[in-house]
């Protein structure tokens, strides 16, 4: 029988509005590449981030209508002709994997699927107003979160400074990791003294504090921050592994951070944690807002890295209509719970 292939858009609707730096959530538009072969059925997620992934483009579906009908090329053929589709290379490699599987859900086997073994995740505090972010740091310190990573760069700069503050009076850097996202909301002129004053919380690391494609300045606040910084941004839409190796070389930046539906799933992933980690660069695995599906394959590759840090791995709750499935956050953790099931009723895909 040969193989077949097709896919499914979801759209997923946020429980209340999210905020970044770069505006307002309360949808996501996310794809379910469906494969079928003798009787055997495989699903991988292809997860877009309107405004952020280099592949939010007007023919993405006319990409997946390519996939599905020239499915029975190689797998190097179908990755190399995605190239600029990194979430659509992504989702290939998960329905390729779940096909293959004796578990459509089991993609990689490890103590996290088999003995309910934890991944530490940080807890994800949302922009907002003061109160709001306040009342989310109380909730995920009460969840038993030892990393908390808090989106600034929304409201006033010393209003975030004063939550940060509050945190710290309270809980010491052993006690609670503290992680910051800007996702670029700095201006290189005014980023190193608001590093300057972030460092002296005792941060754990600011991710892309400027805007991405801006080396020469990126390399400056690189090369004397007193906080560690971790590139994320930086890092899409950079596909060939000499430009990889230059970004690397020119920045040298603390910590890179890999959202495998930007960079080209796991291959693209590993492609960038060899060249990292050859250059001392550390590095942490994030998700970026996939559903359960996405999640549940991330999650599984993350735990068979071995990579001790706190992953950025607790998005499924987020949704109203995600897909039902067995993980779960649990004190600072995610956890496959085998007594939980997959219920994939919303999509009606495998």
């Amino acid at each position: 029988m040969t193989l077949k292939a097709n896919f499914k858009k979801h759209i997923l609707e946020f429980k209340r509005p999210s905020g970044t730096s770069r505006g307002i959530l309360k949808q996501k538009d996310t794809y379910f590449l469906c494969l079928e072969k003798d009787g055997k059925k495989g699903i991988g997620e292809c997860g877009l981030l309107r405004g952020l992934s280099v592949d939010d483009r007007t023919d993405y579906e006319v990409k997946l209508e390519w996939l599905c009908s020239n499915i029975d090329l190689s797998f190097s053929e179908l990755y190399q002709e995605l190239k600029e589709f990194p979430s659509i290379q992504f989702g290939l490699e998960q329905a390729m994997l779940s096909l293959e599987a004796h578990n459509p859900f089991v993609l990689f086997e490890s103590g996290f699927v088999s003995q309910n073994q934890p991944i530490g995740i940080n807890g994800l505090v949302w922009m907002g107003d003061a109160r709001f972010m306040q009342d989310q740091i109380e909730e995920k310190l009460k969840q038993g979160f030892h990393c908390i990573k808090m989106k600034i760069g929304a409201i006033e700069f010393e209003k975030e400074v004063k939550l940060l503050q509050e945190i710290r009076s309270n809980f010491n850097a052993e006690t609670i990791e503290l992680r910051v996202d800007a996702n670029g909301a700095f201006s290189p002129e005014e980023a190193m003294k608001k590093l300057d004053r972030l460092a002296a919380l005792d941060l754990h690391s600011i991710e892309q504090p400027i805007k991405a494609k801006q080396w020469e300045a990126m390399a400056a606040l690189c090369e004397k921050t007193p906080l560690p910084i971790a590139l994320d941004e930086e890092l899409i839409g950079v596909f060939e592994t000499e430009k990889k190796q230059q970004l690397l070389d020119t920045i040298k930046p603390q910590y890179i951070i890999l959202k495998p539906s930007l960079v080209g799933g796991f291959q693209g992933s590993e492609t960038w944690i060899q060249l990292a980690a050859s250059r001392s660069i550390g590095w942490w695995i994030t998700s970026a807002l996939e559903s359960n599906i996405g999640l549940n394959a991330i999650a599984q590759w993350t735990a068979v890295l071995d990579n001790t840090m706190p992953q950025g791995l607790g998005t499924g709750s987020l949704y109203t209509n995600n897909i039902d499935s067995p993980l779960e956050v649990s004190n600072g953790g995610l956890y496959y719970n085998k007594q939980l099931t997959w219920n994939l009723n919303k999509i009606k895909c495998i």
